[in-house]
């Protein structure tokens, strides 16, 4: 579901060059920033770089970007 939100100019103005860096929309942005900030504010003990590699992780797992890990090699 789609809602249209009035943001500010500066979010807007901040978002432009970390879309640009990351290939992403400016919508798309901030909405990453958004869920980035609810798993952050729901998990305050884990650090952000475990975060964000977990939630590139859950992304390659739906993309059937997966392989088997084998114990011991």
């Amino acid at each position: 579901m789609s809602v249209a939100l009035k943001l500010s100019d500066e979010l807007i103005d901040l978002a432009k060059p970390h879309a640009a860096a990351m290939q992403r929309s400016i919508p798309k942005q901030i909405e990453y920033w958004a869920r980035l900030g609810k798993v952050v504010e729901d998990n305050p003990e884990l650090p952000l770089q475990f975060i964000q590699d977990t939630l590139l992780g859950l992304e390659e797992a739906k993309a059937g970007q997966t392989s088997d890990y084998k114990f011991g090699v």
